[in-house]
């Protein structure tokens, strides 16, 4: 038996065994624990025809227009939407937009009156001042 030859072969003292220092204890990182969440399925569509989108009864209203505004967009009832691309037809055929600020329009004379005497008027700023000549 080879076991029995190499314990007689080694020497009878035996010395103490060396103490091990204890090891640093590696921190590991905790990662989070992602939670299991119920997954939760959605009830099944019932398949619909779609239906065509019906416009804003208050924008397809018919409004008509003041004496300033008729001078730009002309004196028959309009809705309030046909009104807007009427002025931004007048703008765009007299060049009125500003060309450093494109979100500024020039008003010359015609527009100065619906615009309340101001020069410039910042595209947001124009829709409110139409409004206040819409009845």
């Amino acid at each position: 038996m080879a076991t029995a030859k190499k314990a007689a072969k080694k020497p009878a003292t035996k010395k103490a065994p060396a103490k091990k220092k204890p090891a640093a204890k590696k921190v590991a990182a905790k990662k989070p624990v992602a939670k299991k969440v119920a997954a939760k399925k959605a009830p099944a569509k019932t398949v619909k025809a779609k239906t065509a989108r019906k416009p804003n009864a208050a924008f397809m209203k018919p409004l008509t227009p003041s004496a300033a505004l008729a001078a730009v967009v002309g004196a028959n009832p309009l809705p309030r939407t046909d009104v807007t691309k009427k002025v931004w037809d007048y703008i765009k055929k007299h060049k009125l937009q500003d060309s450093v600020n494109r979100r500024n329009i020039n008003a010359d004379d015609t527009l100065k009156a619906v615009f309340g005497g101001k020069k410039t008027v910042s595209m947001f700023e124009m829709t409110k001042l139409i409004s206040g000549h819409l009845e």
